[in-house]
């Protein structure tokens, strides 16, 4: 009988379930959009229950396909994807709401609300700026709707999802550091956090590492091999894919680029207080990474964001569009040739996300206008690294991966201001990563986790990088 590992990837794009092999290789990948309500004002949410219907549609997908090649059973299967957005459950595991987007601007006026004493201590306890990203805004917006905080827990999406597969009430580390309701001095519930919410200890389940398993799968809505499969929280995504693609040395920085641009540094230790107090003030994360014992500088733009927007609004729909606009742009100098200032885009910011378009000059185009957005992009990511070079020693080397590296055009201009750009080959590093971390839980969770996922890498052909000056 054929014996596999699943990763599933919750992203704010797409949702993918990867089948690998305990060792590594990997088998097959299906995906589907995620089922976002797009609202007005850049809010967008999607029914708890949704998210779960496509898990299911999608294990249903790959089991037909599996079984094609005769008998199998799923071992393991591991959950990763975005933080910042996740459900409200009551006893009966009923939520209170929908799922809102990371990006979702609700919560903002709430947190400016809270005691000035809070908000300046917020950034060094927290490692995170304030604003309507940690979750702890979205649950302040939440009460404001009337919506009884008490006796309920708060479970990021992935979280949430191995919960209603069968496991237990469980908070990955990575992702839980992210809701401004955890000290990181400890990772433990930061006390006065849980007191502005008026909630007990009980509003965050208990936390657990990335990778150990906790439970089997039981749910009647999954197909019959992947019943009694190990369960665990792979994390956030754009670590677990970070890790999929072996960036994890602290010389090294990872863009990961989707809808979110993540740049991501992995340092040894937590930072002291007033290191995490300075990078929040810039807008850049000091968190648990999903690997044990690490922590994580994770700047955030929505380049990727402002990106789509702009395909959006320059008609292009679809890939074959994104790729002649790709090489249209690629005939252009890097810069462009408007003069300076010709043409302005803004937004990209983390606390920002809405599309500005400022017009200077004649001589305008759909390439001018795309790479007006890289090159705003471009001064994000320049300004962000130059205060994390700051606090830690600067990278020498740069590893791009995401859907937005396989455009030429954007790894040309990120090459303007990242040192020694490279390519990761592997298409879905996220999913790939929680099937990683789902072998691991199979395999006990116990083990040293670096060992075993050199291993596990090492069966995956596509896991060499391609400098990216070949695409010049």
């Amino acid at each position: 009988m054929n014996e596999y590992v699943v990763g599933v990837d919750l992203g704010s794009t797409s949702i993918k379930l990867l089948v690998a092999t305990p060792h590594g290789r990997e088998v097959l990948v299906v995906s589907r959009r995620s089922p976002w309500i797009n609202l007005d004002h850049g809010r967008a949410e999607m029914p708890a229950e949704r998210a779960l219907s496509v898990v299911r549609e999608l294990a249903h997908e790959a089991d037909a396909a599996l079984s094609r090649d005769g008998a199998y059973r799923v071992a393991a299967l591991g959950v990763s994807g975005m933080a910042e957005a996740g459900v409200l459950l009551d006893g009966a595991d009923r939520p209170a709401a929908p799922i809102m987007a990371w990006f979702d601007p609700r919560g903002g006026a709430q947190i400016l609300q809270t005691p000035a004493e809070f908000r300046a201590e917020f950034p060094g306890r927290t490692g995170l700026p304030v604003g309507p990203l940690a979750t702890i805004s979205k649950l302040l917006y939440l009460r404001d709707q009337g919506i009884d905080l008490r006796a309920r827990t708060f479970l990021n999406v992935p979280e949430y999802i191995v919960r209603s597969l069968g496991g237990p009430r469980v908070a990955e580390y990575s992702l839980v550091s992210r809701t401004g309701m955890i000290d990181q001095d400890g990772s433990v519930p930061w006390d006065a956090a849980l007191d502005v919410l008026g909630v007990g200890p009980g509003v965050l389940a208990e936390r657990v590492g990335a990778g150990m398993p906790v439970g089997l799968l039981a749910d009647d809505g999954m197909p019959r091999a992947f019943q009694a499969a190990a369960l665990t929280i792979a994390g956030h995504d754009h670590l677990v894919s970070a890790v999929a693609a072996g960036a994890t040395a602290s010389d090294e920085l990872y863009d990961s680029m989707g809808t979110a641009e993540a740049l991501v540094r992995v340092i040894d230790a937590a930072l002291p207080f007033d290191a995490r107090e300075r990078l929040a003030h810039a807008g850049i994360n000091t968190v648990r990474h999903v690997l044990p014992g690490k922590y994580v500088l994770l700047a955030g733009t929505k380049s990727g964001l402002l990106m789509r927007r702009v395909l959006q609004l320059i008609g292009v729909a679809d890939e074959r569009g994104r790729l002649d606009l790709d090489a249209r742009v690629m005939q252009l100098p890097v810069r462009g040739a408007l003069a300076d200032g010709g043409l302005e885009v803004t937004g990209a910011r983390n606390d920002d996300g809405v599309l500005k378009l400022v017009a200077n000059s004649d001589g305008l185009s759909p390439e001018e206008l795309f790479i007006a957005a890289l090159l705003h992009g471009n001064d994000m990511c320049a300004e962000l690294m130059e205060v994390m070079d700051r606090e830690v020693p600067a990278p020498t080397s740069t590893l791009l991966t995401g859907g937005w590296s396989k455009m030429p055009s954007v790894v040309r201009a990120r090459s303007l201001v990242l040192p020694d750009v490279s390519l990761t080959a592997h298409d879905e590093g996220t999913a790939y990563g929680a099937a990683l971390f789902a072998a691991f839980a199979a395999d006990g969770g116990s083990g040293d986790f670096p060992d075993f996922a050199a291993s596990f890498l090492a069966a995956h052909s596509a896991s060499a990088t391609e400098p990216a000056g070949r695409l010049e």
